[in-house]
């Protein structure tokens, strides 16, 4: 069988909305509704963040030591492509069928709930469980519930969790140990990493403005996406990842992007490519200082000749071990309807930054045949990973 590997699928719900087409929608208009300003968060003032709305599904009964925001999000996820993973179990078997999932904060929002109540009456509340924060709690509910006896793991890198978790799915399938993964990322809000990031001075009130001279920081948000990988050929295929490691600092990049750089020519390397193949580029793009800093360096040596580009997390919230699999799935969106996420910021270039070739709303691809998008994830301990997705080979 060919190493090749093909993402047929996706489930996705975040602050643009719930579903392929309602996200779709609003990804391609620019649609910012989804970024609130809530108090509660923080023990002072409020805190921008991009909110999943709606009503989301409950845990079974069954799986009740697995109830949490988390899972419901996953499960949402889970839902809009039900129908294709209930046929690949049918078709591979339970045993084949494995999940891979980036989280970096699992079910932590019951378990700061379950310690305000045990500093509040004494004892901690009957419905708490502690599998509830495990970071491993994703996959294996996911697995439990879907009744698949495939590994079964999470990976949690912070920033990077869930674009590595590709690269950890991708060999699963080559090394013939699963006929399909299961593989994403899920986070929800919680006042850790919201109070974390604020404690390091990275986050604003105001939506964030990646590139800007104005930039302020991160909103933090929540979500899901769900992919189902395959080596059964698709549309859509995974065509190449990198990863790099430059430790260089335990929450600051390096500031000329070196290990970003790297990331990035190590994903072209693996799919063969040139960099002058890459249509489309969804930037890592924080809004913090360091982040567009060193991003827009590394860009700028790997694509000399320049590369449509854009930051997305002022739709949706940085959705931390969710992100890479979050713009990942924008990256299948953008494939599948034609069009290029906009860039959204102030319009007032940072002189001090290379120049970058920043979408505007309405631009598509310039081809429509053999496109290929990346997608940049960087993370605290100077974890970086890319992920090239295009049409089939």
């Amino acid at each position: 069988m060919s190493e090749k590997v093909y993402l047929p699928s996706l489930g996705i719900i975040n602050a643009l909305g719930n579903g392929l087409d309602e996200i779709a929608s609003r990804l391609f208009s620019g649609d910012t509704d989804g970024m609130v300003l809530e108090t509660g968060w923080l023990p002072t003032g409020a805190a921008r963040v991009g909110r999943v709305r709606g009503v989301l599904p409950k845990v079974p009964e069954a799986l009740s030591a697995y109830a949490c925001r988390n899972n419901s999000l996953l499960l949402m996820a889970l839902s809009q492509i039900r129908n294709d993973v209930d046929a690949a179990i049918n078709r591979c078997g339970n045993a084949r069928v494995g999940v891979v999932l980036g989280t970096s904060t699992s079910g932590i929002a019951e378990g700061e709930a379950a310690i305000a109540a045990h500093r509040a009456h004494g004892a901690l509340p009957s419905e708490f469980s502690y599998v509830q924060q495990e970071l491993g709690m994703p996959a294996n509910f996911l697995s439990r519930h879907l009744g698949v006896s495939g590994p079964a793991y999470c990976v949690s890198t912070a920033c990077t969790s869930s674009a590595k978790a590709f690269v950890s799915a991708r060999n699963l399938l080559r090394h013939k140990l699963c006929d399909v993964v299961l593989v994403g990322g899920v986070d929800s809000l919680c006042k850790l990493t919201i109070n974390g990031f604020a404690a390091l001075e990275s986050t604003t009130t105001v939506i964030c403005n990646p590139m800007s001279r104005n930039r302020a920081g991160i909103n933090i948000g929540e979500g899901a996406a769900l992919f189902m990988m395959t080596q059964d050929e698709a549309e859509f295929e995974l065509l190449g990842v990198g990863e790099s490691s430059d430790a260089y600092h335990m929450s600051a990049p390096q500031p000329e992007g070196l290990g970003a750089e790297s990331a990035m020519r190590a994903a072209l390397a693996d799919a063969g490519l040139p960099a002058g193949e890459v249509d489309y580029l969804n930037m890592h793009a924080t809004a913090t200082s360091k982040n567009d800093e060193m991003e827009s360096r590394a860009i700028s040596r790997v694509f000399p000749q320049g590369i449509a580009a854009s930051g997305t997390k002022p739709l949706t919230g940085h959705v931390l071990g969710a992100a890479g699999a979050t713009e990942l799935g924008l990256c299948w969106l953008a494939l599948r309807d034609g069009r290029l996420p906009p860039h959204l910021w102030d319009g007032e270039a940072d002189p001090g930054l290379p120049s970058l070739d920043l979408i505007k709303a309405g631009q598509r691809f310039g081809r429509s045949a053999h496109r290929v998008c990346m997608s940049n994830s960087f993370a605290f301990g100077g974890s970086n990973a890319s992920l090239l997705l295009g049409d089939k080979r």
